[in-house]
């Protein structure tokens, strides 16, 4: 049958599976969006306050459904208004597919109204992307637009159309998704022996697990690999929940702020087991000092991260979940107590804690656990509030830390936070924020109003930048240059002005009563929570140093 470029367009996405677009109409997507009228019934389109929270949304409906996210912007600033977010994507691993209008054909490169080379911008962010010239490949564009986002390591993908090209008629019948790669044939046996050799021999093994384990929906066999090794594990921070934080293995997240038993047990290890992870600075600090007596065995999809920052003894490139299987066959028990009895000790000496009579993150992350029975969605800004988080909530579940990781997106939580719901209406969603953060995207609040999502966003608020400033209290004399946020924004007010419920919470006492009234409201909620300018992020590493120089307070920094 002949349909508009438009109208196949639509057709494709419903192809795919695709149930919700986020997006903002403008004058190049005139034809989209008129297709997308006609096509409501079968398709939602979440109408967002801004382009840059329609790729954030997206996002936050990949991470939590697994399922490939989609977002729709016109050219120009509507296009460039995405870059943010598909970068955001790109850096996380996280299924995109973004479509932008262009002006019409004729008109390309001629610096018309509304004309950016999305395609130039875009493709260093991008897994691939494409310019529609010809109506008839269209179809084909998208289809392989969405094998490409979700085959291998996942990643966003960029479709730009030309205006003419969704007004044009081409002939479009519908075809069969095709399956999914894993990989699953291109594991060598003699590479799958060597690595349960060298898991075998191990008297003292560490796991180190990021993203790549709940991406891959691993988390069953990474904790019976952890079971069968009796290895110790430490997650990244975008690892968290790929392993059950309330597991007696678990030594918390690893890195610049790791707790100190899992930088210590990086150090002390000889074996280090990295899954579906990629060797971060934030993770590996100073490099020559960073697993000095392992072996490093390293478990991912995508070729490019093996021997990119740390140079490995053994690796196997395939899908998590696939190779974990076969290895967990291979895998004979041994006796590594005395290690564990190692690693239980340093758990105890050095757990987190923290000890204030006062309003603190932590102690309003843990009564989060507490009413919503650990069964939540946090989706969280960038900066001391995200840190906070990945430290003190226990994750027991993937798909259930929704937080930017590789670029540090600031602003990013508010839409993660609405696709995030849109994805898992069953769940109840919090956005844990800085009051920095909060500001950049809080014109989000009127989506959330909009569509009636009962997303509660809990504002760590110490009036300032918290993260640099506390990098300028440790490293730069306590020169505050340009952090103080002493503004005189009521958020209880703006919270009501866009539609929500707002609280403020100043007293401890009554943190539960007011989480729980946030809960019972079931719509917006935004929940400030004034709390001390000075508290800081512990553990931290400092730049330069080791990870076993990890500082746990402020009784451990060393002042000049």
């Amino acid at each position: 049958m002949k349909l508009t470029g438009a109208e196949i367009l639509i057709e494709c996405l419903l192809e795919q599976g695709v149930d919700t677009i986020f997006g903002y109409p403008g004058g190049a997507v005139l034809n989209i969006y008129d297709a997308l009228y006609k096509y409501q019934d079968k398709i939602s389109h979440i109408l967002t306050s801004h382009e840059q929270g329609a790729a954030h949304a997206a996002d936050g409906y990949a991470r939590a459904s697994g399922k490939v996210g989609v977002c729709l912007a016109t050219s120009g600033p509507g296009a460039t208004n995405l870059v943010t977010g598909i970068a955001t994507a790109y850096m996380d691993s996280v299924p995109l597919v973004a479509i932008t209008g262009n002006v019409p054909l004729n008109l390309l490169g001629k610096d018309s109204f509304q004309e950016v080379d999305i395609f130039g911008v875009t493709m260093p962010i991008t897994k691939h992307n494409f310019i529609v010239k010809d109506v008839n490949d269209l179809a084909d564009i998208v289809r392989k637009a969405f094998k490409i986002a979700k085959e291998g390591r996942p990643g966003p993908v960029l479709i730009d159309i030309p205006k003419d090209i969704t007004a044009m008629k081409a002939d479009y019948s519908n075809k069969e998704v095709e399956a999914n790669n894993k990989f699953a044939n291109k594991i060598c046996e003699k590479t799958i022996n060597r690595v349960a050799k060298v898991m075998n021999e191990s008297e003292r093994p560490l796991i180190y697990a990021g993203g790549g384990v709940s991406i891959s929906d691993a988390d069953q066999e990474l904790c019976e690999m952890a079971e069968k090794l009796h290895a110790p594990v430490t997650l990244s921070l975008m690892g968290m929940g790929a392993f059950p934080a309330d597991h007696e293995l678990f030594t918390g997240m690893i890195g610049m702020h790791g707790t100190k038993t899992s930088n210590l047990a990086v150090t002390e290890c000889d074996l280090l087991i990295a899954i579906g992870a990629r060797f971060s600075d934030r993770v590996i600090s100073k490099i020559e000092r960073f697993a000095p007596n392992a072996k490093i065995v390293h478990i991912d999809i995508d070729e490019a991260e093996i021997d990119k920052n740390i140079f490995t003894e053994c690796h196997i490139v395939g899908d998590v979940k696939e190779v974990l299987k076969v290895l967990n066959t291979r895998i004979v028990e041994k006796d590594r107590s005395q290690w564990l009895q190692y690693i239980n000790e340093l758990k105890e000496k050095y757990k987190l804690g923290y000890d204030s009579d006062d309003l603190t993150p932590q102690y309003v992350l843990n009564k989060i656990y507490e009413v919503s029975e650990g069964d939540a969605i946090i989706a969280t800004e960038v900066g001391q509030h995200q840190i906070w988080t990945a430290q003190y909530y226990k994750f027991t579940r993937p798909h259930t830390l929704i937080s930017s990781g590789g670029l540090g997106t600031m602003g990013f939580g508010l839409g993660a936070s609405i696709g995030a719901q849109i994805a898992k209406p069953e769940k109840r969603v919090f956005n844990i924020a800085g009051d920095g953060s909060f500001r950049m995207n809080l014109n989000e609040l009127a989506t959330a109003v909009e569509y009636n999502l009962p997303i509660i966003v809990v504002i760590m608020n110490n009036h300032a930048l918290g993260m640099v400033r506390q990098w300028q209290n440790m490293f730069y004399d306590k020169r505050f240059s340009q952090t103080n946020l002493d503004r005189k924004t009521d958020f209880v007010k703006l919270a009501e002005a866009f539609g929500a419920y707002g609280f403020n919470l100043t007293k401890k006492e009554d943190t539960e009563e007011i989480l729980k009234k946030a809960l019972a409201l079931n719509r917006p909620v935004v929940i400030n929570c004034e709390i001390d300018k000075d508290l800081k992020v512990w553990p931290m590493v400092p730049p330069g140093a080791a990870l076993e120089e990890v500082i746990v307070g402020e009784d451990d920094v060393v002042t000049n």
